[in-house]
């Protein structure tokens, strides 16, 4: 007896301390010299579990059906774990049915396997059948809906728990902690208070969830503020430091995070493989990182896989691919994260097919991809084959978490497949922000801006609030269609939200006014604008150059150039150079051309070659566009032709015309427009001959140009 209460208490030593597969071994060992207890069944299971050997686990489920110990609460209860573990729902079910008197962990067990495995809405309906809603059983529930990006569920269900009188264990402030966002920080600071009140701010880990939660709203000086409290307390741990140095991390500090690095080891609390992930993880100085490498080396920690996976996201974010490979191939030990590492930096140079092998040997190897994987195939496939084949495999494999189906809503909209799209977005039962900014977009790009228009005004009618980014979609929608109407009401949406202070959104109401005809409500906008950036400066200079009115654009063009902070871009000098094209400024186009090469060293486009051969051909200067197209061997693009073809009607050049329309033709033979401005160019030379043979070729090869219509009503 003696002998079996040790083999029990080594087991669970074992176990608790992660040697798993040692505990297990002495399992094994120990079987043919003692009879297993409950507890010794329980510790295996447990084991098992952990370590994820579910094959073996089964088997231990079918002794403890046999000898009858799967009576016994600890052992059915570590059954049910071992099943969600692996993600078997239908077995941690069965299982869970075939317990006569389930406790507080039963129910916890299977309502966060529900919550993680399958739609909240199952987690929600076994959350009302529990008899007796323990707090443990609130913050299951709680955890599931926030996991699944659910969470203005998860806020609910928290003011439910309170009116209900249950109190809050630190466990609950964690989770609803680690939910604040930006946009939530004053919950944030509410929950802080609340938990100072509730006397729980004594435990470490609480600590820990309000570092974390500040630094994920950007606010450093509160996190700081947390931290140092806590130290001058006695309330850190490891874990603390850690947090801070994530923290840090997260906000591209790394010198501060390498500082705090430092400062953990100068004191009572060792590295451990977390604080090598974050510090790896933050260095932008690939130095530090490399240091932080060989120092993680000295200690051991070469053959753990968060570390590797660290070495490999450091060297990635650096560009260094043959460092990445090295290390994933020397690796004994890979886990998702590692594949996902893998895959993104393919994907990221480019080398999609690659990317996809290395999945499919992920799927060989038996690592389940989970949302990172796919999202990241879907947000860099070009290919619609590869979105479709990821669809099916998210719907066999049940991943339906809602930031996998938002990029797959995007996947379908960059694919041109609407439809499709808009089925999934439908077919979402809680849709966040992310999912309505989609569908959205996807409406716009793919040229049905009123159903964009119509979906915007049911996200209005839900309880989510739009950001900058949807109502920037939304202006770009009025844009197109130039609707001011809708475009005015949207602008008393911003001004009464205290949007107006956002950059964007001032850029895009420049932009929605121009298009829309109202040139004077653009400048309004402008000039109401406390803050602007080179977009703001480009929106204006391309209002301007909309309305014809190309001396205010380049005088405009001339201030940006004189505000501080602001640099003219590509787009700046596309816009510009279109302004004098249009108003025929021949030597302000040239003098602003002189200076984007000269003086912002920028590389001529195709963009701006186009707008100076316009410019001149307009102006009659043809043997000057022309010497532009032969130097900058531009002949093979079609609007650089069209631009001098256009002038060499408006001019009469018929023998430049017929150069220009034999490069065209080479490129479309069946183009009507061709042949009919070519004829109109030899009639206007008196060429009354050749004109008319155009003509007949037209008639002989059945080309004809379609006339055009106006739908515009006076």
């Amino acid at each position: 007896m003696k002998g079996l209460v040790k083999l029990n208490q080594m087991l669970t030593d074992l176990t608790r301390s992660n040697h798993h597969t040692q505990s297990l071994s002495l399992f094994v060992l120990a079987h043919s010299s003692f009879t297993p207890d409950h507890y010794t069944l329980s510790a295996a299971l447990t084991a098992a579990a952990n370590a994820r050997y579910v094959t073996f686990g089964t088997q231990l489920h079918a002794h403890a059906v046999r000898t009858g110990l799967w009576a016994h609460s600890h052992v059915a209860n570590s059954l049910l774990s071992l099943y969600a573990k692996a993600h078997d729902l239908a077995s941690v079910e069965r299982a869970f049915t075939e317990i006569r008197y389930p406790d507080v962990y039963s129910w916890t067990t299977l309502l966060s396997a529900c919550a993680k495995l399958a739609p909240v809405t199952h987690a929600l309906q076994l959350f009302d059948q529990i008899p007796k809603r323990h707090v443990a059983v609130w913050n299951a529930v709680i955890t599931g809906c926030a996991d699944k990006g659910h969470e203005g569920l998860a806020f609910n269900l928290f003011r439910d728990m309170q009116k209900m009188g249950i109190k809050a264990d630190k466990f609950t402030f964690a989770t609803m902690l680690s939910l604040c966002s930006l946009e939530l920080l004053d919950y944030g600071r509410h929950v802080h208070s609340v938990v100072i009140k509730s006397g729980i701010l004594d435990w470490t880990s609480v600590v820990n969830s309000l570092i974390t939660m500040y630094f994920k709203c950007g606010c450093v000086v509160d996190a700081c503020e947390v931290f140092e409290e806590a130290e001058e307390g006695g309330k850190c741990d490891y874990v603390t430091y850690n947090a801070m140095i994530d923290g840090f991390a997260s906000e591209e500090r790394s010198e501060d995070a390498f500082l705090m690095f430092r400062d953990m080891q100068k004191g009572c609390y060792g590295p451990t493989e977390v604080t090598f992930v974050s510090v790896m993880s933050s260095c932008s100085c690939l130095r530090a990182g490399c240091q932080a490498q060989a120092q993680a080396i000295k200690m051991g920690l070469v053959g753990c896989v968060a570390v590797n996976n660290a070495m490999m996201t450091m060297y990635s974010g650096s560009g260094e691919v043959y460092e990445v490979r090295d290390i994933f191939e020397r690796m004994e030990e890979r886990d998702v994260v590692s594949w996902n590492i893998m895959v993104s930096m393919l994907l990221q140079e480019n080398l999609e097919e690659e990317a996809i092998l290395s999945y499919l040997k992920m799927r060989r190897e038996g690592i389940e991809p989970d949302e990172f994987t796919y999202g990241s195939l879907l947000v860099a496939t070009d290919s619609l084959q590869v979105v479709e084949m990821i669809h099916s495999l998210l719907c066999k494999s049940g991943l339906v978490k809602i930031e996998v189906l938002n990029v797959l809503v995007s996947a379908y909209c960059r694919h041109g497949e609407i439809k499709c799209a808009f089925q999934i977005f439908s077919g979402v039962p809680y849709k966040n922000l992310i999912s309505w900014n989609s569908i959205i977009s996807g409406f716009l790009m793919n040229g049905h801006p009123l159903q964009g228009l119509e979906q915007f005004s049911a996200l209005l009618r839900s309880q989510i609030k739009p950001n900058a980014y949807s109502l920037s979609l939304v202006l770009s929608i009025c844009s197109s269609m130039s609707a001011m109407s809708h475009g005015k009401q949207l602008h008393g949406y911003i001004l009464r939200h205290e949007f107006s202070s956002e950059i964007s959104l001032g850029n895009a109401l420049v932009t929605m006014y121009a298009k829309c005809g109202s040139l004077d409500w653009a400048l309004r906008v402008f000039d109401a604008m406390v803050e602007r950036d080179t977009i703001s400066w480009n929106a204006i200079i391309s209002a301007y150059a909309q309305h014809g009115r190309g001396k205010e654009a380049v005088s405009c063009f001339e201030a940006m150039q004189t505000t501080p902070g602001i640099k003219p871009d590509q787009t700046t000098f596309t816009s510009v150079l279109s302004a004098c094209s249009h108003a025929g400024l021949v030597d302000d186009g040239a003098s602003i051309f002189y200076t984007m090469v000269k003086v912002y060293r920028i590389l001529p486009s195709v963009d701006h070659f186009s707008c100076l051969v316009d410019l001149l051909g307009r102006s009659g200067y043809l043997d000057e566009a022309e010497t532009v197209i032969k130097n900058g061997y531009l002949g093979a693009h079609s609007n650089m032709c069209w631009s001098m073809f256009s002038a060499c009607a408006a001019h009469g050049n018929l023998k430049l015309g017929r150069t220009v329309a034999r490069l065209l033709l080479e490129r479309d033979n069946d183009n009507p427009s061709v042949h009919v401005l070519l004829s109109n160019i030899c009639a206007a030379a008196g060429q009354w001959e050749e004109a008319a043979n155009l003509r007949d070729m037209m008639r002989e090869f059945g080309t004809t140009k379609q006339p055009g219509c106006s739908w515009i009503r006076t």
